[in-house]
């Protein structure tokens, strides 16, 4: 490892002492202090709520929760630091892809629309991929055109909010703008730009000039650095907000899964990162630039990485939706669901609460139970989406491997990488799962980029900052049982299809 007075980089002194990590969710945040040798000193957590002001919209406000998170986070934080201990860098992650427009002097003029789970450019989707041609956009930007990107989003706000258009001149994630706020920087780390289809050039690694202004024109973008790049500093106005020391180095960072791929050490080719949170999410590293029709093909979290990604719409937040709907405990809900064989004696869910992202793009996915009986309890039913979860894991990891990514060695971290969760994932998709020490979300990886970006650790340190503490690996019999299921998971989606739209159409 890197000593802490080794020489600094990107122009900044780094100090010798403690590194901050925060990352902004999407049903909360969470932050950490962390040492140069990745031992944990304290952790935090804020709860915020998403809104939803249409069927199919999702935001949040930038200043409310973004940015009031971070500062709480942050002061909360340095009350942990411990004595004569100082703060040498900072990073940051969020969800994403998101468009937070501002204007002139950098205050949103509208609440951020969120990723993927935000479905409102439908249309414009439709007419992007017409203008530019869907096969051209996947071999240029290594990603279909779906809800997730955005450029769409930037047409939707064009059209539909003229005038909030009219005021945007720069615009936001919720990582590039907590830099924002610290430093004063107008950046954005190459990885979250490769989620910008059809602006970025994944092969070029710049923005497509020509699309930008043509889709959104009048404004300016963002300058392209990498996650673990030192951008700035903390500003006194920064200080004086948040408490962190003024000349305190920050990185660019990133969208939250790929940090936190970065904090578990998915990072050679063949891993593979299961991220269990709201949502679920699968980054795969590769040794070349992949494409799938049904994947998101993008740039990894270091300078030349490569990664194909995956993303259900849901898999926690169906959990939570179960437990506010029974008004029971997750720990009852996991013992009753515990004590029911494989299959949850007769139900199979589809987990398409929110449409679904990979590997069916389809906005207008719904949810399904099939096989109810009035025997089948809360338990079952509990049982029944921990399964579905882990058969719409089995259906991406189908479709990497399809596309090229051969996904060798699988890391499951996230606030719902379980004992009984992780158990269900494993029997359903044969396959082992390394838990590492940490799995305390992107935060950490926040501190470990921060620390790369600082001058105090390397990459290749993760290992030692964040060994495997566990394998899970699958019970054959259980596995006999699910291949099964899994071929009736797959069957329903499709003998259902028609009538979910129909349903959609309704809302």
């Amino acid at each position: 490892m890197t000593s802490a007075t080794a020489p600094p980089r990107n122009g900044l002194v780094s100090r010798s002492g403690l590194l901050l990590g925060v990352d902004i969710g999407t049903s909360s945040s969470k932050g950490v202090l962390v040492r140069p040798d990745g031992t944990l000193v304290a952790s935090a957590q804020r709860a915020h709520t998403t809104s939803t002001p249409q069927p199919g919209w999702f935001e949040h406000d930038a200043e409310s929760v973004w940015w009031a998170d971070f500062r709480s986070l942050a002061r909360e934080l340095l009350a942990a630091l411990p004595a004569g201990d100082a703060l040498a860098a900072v990073g940051v992650s969020g969800i994403g892809p998101c468009l937070l427009p501002v204007d002139e002097k950098g205050t949103p003029v509208r609440p951020a629309i969120l990723y993927g789970v935000d479905t409102r450019a439908g249309a414009e989707i439709a007419e992007q991929n017409e203008r530019y041609g869907p096969d051209e956009i996947i071999r240029r930007c290594g990603s279909p055109l779906t809800s997730q990107a955005i450029g769409p989003k930037l047409a939707w706000l064009r059209r539909h909010e003229p005038d909030a258009y009219r005021a945007t001149r720069r615009w936001y994630m919720a990582s590039s703008y907590l830099v924002h706020r610290l430093t004063g920087r107008y950046i954005l780390d190459h990885h979250s730009a490769s989620q910008c289809t059809p602006l970025y050039d994944l092969a070029a690694r710049t923005w497509m000039q020509e699309r930008c202004e043509e889709i959104a024109p009048g404004l300016r973008w963002p300058e392209l650095v990498w996650p673990s790049e030192v951008v700035g500093a903390v500003s006194r106005e920064a200080e004086a907000l948040t408490g962190l020391p003024a000349g305190t180095p920050v990185v660019a960072g990133t969208v939250d899964a790929w940090a936190e791929a970065a904090g578990v050490g998915v990072a050679a080719p063949g891993d593979l990162m299961l991220m269990y949170g709201t949502t679920m999410f699968l980054v795969g590293i590769v040794p070349e630039p992949l494409t799938s029709p049904r994947l998101w093909g993008t740039a990894g979290a270091f300078p030349g990485t490569y990664c194909l990604a995956a993303g259900m719409a849901t898999s926690g937040a169906v959990t939570g939706w179960l437990r506010d709907l029974t008004g029971t405990s997750y720990e009852q809900l996991t013992a009753e669901a515990a004590a029911l064989p494989p299959g949850a004696e007769g139900l199979l869910m589809l987990p398409y609460f929110a449409g679904e992202r990979t590997p069916l793009f389809d906005p207008d996915a719904r949810g399904l139970v099939h096989g109810l009986t009035l025997r089948h309890g809360r338990g079952h039913l509990y049982r029944a989406a921990l399964e579905a979860t882990a058969y719409g894991v089995r259906h991406n990891l189908a479709a990497m491997t399809e596309a090229g990514a051969a996904a060798e060695r699988l890391v499951a971290v996230g606030g719902g990488a379980r004992a009984l969760w992780t158990r269900i994932v494993s029997d359903v998709t044969g396959r082992e799962q390394h838990l590492p020490r940490h799995t305390i979300g992107a935060a950490y990886g926040d501190a470990f980029l921060a620390a790369v970006g600082a001058g105090l650790a390397e990459p290749g340190d993760i290992a030692h900052w964040n060994p495997t503490v566990e394998v899970v690996a699958p019970e054959a019999t259980a596995s006999t049982v699910y291949d099964r299921l899994y071929g009736l998971y797959l069957d329903l989606y499709p003998a259902t299809r028609e009538a979910a739209h129909a349903l959609a159409r309704l809302n």
